[in-house]
Order: C-alpha cells, then structure tokens, then sequence
C-alpha cells in the first residue's frame, strides 16, 4: 500500500487505518513494516533504554534504545517500534490484546514524529487548519484542547492539515507546514460539546475510548497539501470572565512559547535544536504569536474559533 503521510510517500506491507490509499505510484521514501521488524533492526533490541517520556504519576510511558544504526521504542502497552537513523525504514508489532488500530496511534504521531526529526524537519505539538488559504496553528500540551479546537473549525467550513504533530519547512517563500492525515481524534465529551448529546463517531480503537472523525468523508474537510503559516495560537486553558479573548506576546515570550511546543524534544541531537531555533525565528518573524483563553462553557468555543478567523481574515492583525 502507498500513502502521502507529512508530505512523504510511505509502503506498507498493510493497509493502515483512517488513511486514504496514494495513487501515484512515484517511489516510496519511507517504508514500514506492519506487524514485524527489519532483521537490522533487532541491533537495537537489547541496548540499554532511556525514558522518553513519563505519566503524571512517573510511570514510564515509553523507552529508547539506540544500536546499530536504529532506536527501539517500546510502550507500556508492549507496542515496539524500529527505526532507523536516516528516518526511511519504520518496524512495528504489539500484543495479542492489542491491534493495528491500537499501533497506528503511536505510528501516525509521534513514530512519524521522530521519523520527521531524523529527516531535519522541526515539528511542533500542534493541531492545523486552513483559514483564507493559510494555516493557523493551534498548539500546546496534552490535554489543551487542540483537536477539540480544530474540529471546531472544521465545524465551521475549515479544511484541516493536521492534528498532534505540525511538521514545519522553513523555505525562502517562508515557513510552511505540511499536511498529516485526514482524521481527528477526540474525546466522547468533545464529541457531544461538538455535535451534541447524542451523537456518536466510531472509535479509533477497540481498547480507546477516543474517537475518530473522519475528515475525508465530511464535506473534504482534509487540506492535503502544505500551507504557509499565518499565526500560531497557544491554547492556554478556559475561564469564565472576559473569555474568550485572544492575548498579544513579546517577541522573546514569542520565541520561547514555540521552543516550549518542540515535538520528541527528548531527541539528543544538537544539530536538530539547532535548526529548530532557526526554523522558530523565521516563523516568529513571518507569523504573530498569541495565547488564548477559551470560555468555560465547552459550546462557545465557536466564539474563540470567530476571534482567530477575524484576526487572520482581518490581514494586518495577523
């Protein structure tokens, strides 16, 4: 199978859920191996780990092991992942209690996301969408509310590019951010928030109570080519008085707010911080920086959605 997956041309030995088959047959850049690993990759199977990122309760979530040329990722779950250094060759298996489905949450987001890394490209935690032909940039942490957002504003006519993971190329026309895949995960009670109490989308797994909504089924809501970058918003919680509201950064807060939002910041690599710096500097200078402050009640987040397309469809605000 083939698919366009941030803007690189994958093979897989299976389909893939929630994406759409590529049919251009040019070459594949990055291959995958669902359900087993590179024989090569196995070098990297017994070296000594390092934990990569941890639970609220210090609970390993997922562990590292670099040899032979490959990283080893193995989560809690017993999912495990191989890839190799240059970012062109991704192993996948997982447990007899778990699925493909299970796996491909890990390997649409952060697996791709250090595949990005090792490419060179900079990716922020970031969710996507297109207002007036650019793209605006909705990150923060775990829990911000990136994909509720960006549903929103799918809600109100917007294409999305991308959910979790906004892979950037710096370029002379500017900093551009390229298309991921054509769903959104969300919670049940984002879903209800956004379509009411009794609607219902299929999950994502058999085993997660995440939801997915399919983009390429609704309306074409999917953006499947790259976008210069308009304005990045940082979603910086709900609150009762004077919400929602959009906030102006200083420049230096600006710069750091987009530093803090690195993908797989735990990637030991210099050279990759370095460019990251630089791609941030080029987006800062290109496209504003703002926090906002969504109201309280779940059903105005459309208000905020209206502020950012007013800023960004006002032209000299944003």
């Amino acid at each position: 199978m083939r698919y366009l997956l941030y803007g690189l041309r994958v093979e897989t030995d299976r389909p893939l859920p929630g994406l759409r088959p590529l049919t251009d047959a040019g070459p594949a850049e990055l291959r995958m191996w669902i359900g087993a690993h590179p024989p090569a990759a196995e070098a990297a199977a017994g070296a000594p780990c390092q934990v990569a990122n941890r639970s609220v309760d210090g609970a390993p979530v997922v562990t590292v092991a670099r040899g032979g040329g490959w990283y080893r990722l193995r989560y809690a779950d017993g999912v495990e992942f191989s890839v190799d250094d240059a970012g062109a060759h991704v192993g996948c298996t997982w447990p007899g209690a778990l699925t493909l489905e299970d796996a491909a949450t890990y390997l649409l987001g952060p697996v791709c996301g250090l595949v990005l890394r090792l490419r060179g490209v900079t990716c922020l935690h970031a969710s996507a969408v297109e207002v007036d032909g650019r793209a605006v940039l909705l990150c923060g942490p775990a829990g911000a509310g990136k994909s509720t957002t960006a549903a929103a504003f799918a809600l109100r006519g917007h294409r999305v590019l991308g959910d979790d993971v906004a892979a950037l190329d710096a370029t002379p026309a500017g900093v551009a951010v390229r298309a991921a895949y054509p769903h959104l995960r969300l919670w049940p009670d984002a879903v209800r928030g956004l379509f009411g109490e009794r609607a219902e989308l299929p999950p994502l797994t058999p085993n997660w109570d995440k939801r997915m909504l399919d983009l390429a089924e609704r309306d074409a809501l999917f953006h499947p080519a790259p976008l210069p970058v308009a304005a990045v918003y940082r979603l910086a919680g709900r609150e009762e008085a004077g919400a929602p509201r959009l906030e102006a950064l200083a420049p230096a807060e600006a710069l750091l707010t987009l530093v803090s939002g690195t993908y797989l910041e735990w990637l030991p690599d210099l050279g990759a911080q370095a460019r990251d710096l630089a791609t941030y500097a080029a987006l800062a200078r290109q496209a504003p920086v703002r926090r906002t402050v969504a109201h309280a009640d779940p059903a105005r987040l459309g208000e905020l959605c209206a502020l950012i397309e007013a800023q960004v469809g006002g032209g000299g605000d944003a």
